[in-house]
């Protein structure tokens, strides 16, 4: 008998005591979500330049393409608020001589009938590269981006014997353009 006197005194003291404790405010049951941290300087793409070998119209020709930042231009910011430089991109086209068959600076605004308002308020121009020669013409894949994501607008930049240039929405991705000096027909 004594014994379970011992052991019902237990238990009450337990029970008395799991209920007189109050429970805190403070425990937090899931995890706070930490806002990234917001940089109060632009963040920049790194300046960019690629050089292709090739012959089009039975001659060849070289193709230099480089990026620079551009402070000039009207920077663009993310849902976080980060600012970003946009970049100027400038196409140069040289024929083997050395005389130069065209040269293009291109910026957002150059594509700017073929990017919705989302991608004109909130987009940079990311690239130009050389694609390959067809049909006679110069092919150019250029791509207006949401910065540091992988959501762009691909386009399409076509260049003639002649020097004209057109441009189009790209509806299908090439994920195995060029990258660097080749020699193509």
């Amino acid at each position: 008998m004594k014994r379970q006197i011992i052991l019902f005194s237990c238990m009450a003291a337990l029970l008395m005591a799991g209920c007189s404790k109050k429970k805190s405010n403070d425990v937090i049951i899931t995890s706070k979500v930490e806002k990234p941290a917001v940089s109060k300087t632009p963040v920049r793409m790194s300046a960019w330049s690629n050089t292709w070998n090739v012959t089009w119209g039975g001659g060849n020709y070289r193709i230099d393409i480089s990026r620079q930042p551009d402070d000039s231009l009207a920077m663009v910011k993310d849902e976080t608020g980060q600012t970003f430089v946009d970049n100027r991109i400038t196409l140069r086209i040289s024929r083997d001589d050395g005389s130069v068959f065209l040269t293009k600076t291109f910026t957002k605004a150059s594509f700017s009938q073929y990017l919705n308002n989302d991608y004109m308020a909130t987009g940079i121009l990311e690239g130009l590269v050389f694609d390959e020669v067809d049909d006679g013409l110069l092919e150019f894949a250029a791509s207006v981006s949401h910065p540091q994501t992988d959501e762009y607008i691909p386009l399409e930049l076509k260049i003639s014997r002649m020097g004209d240039i057109s441009i189009k929405r790209d509806s299908q991705m090439d994920t195995n353009s060029d990258t660097g000096d080749d020699d193509d027909d």
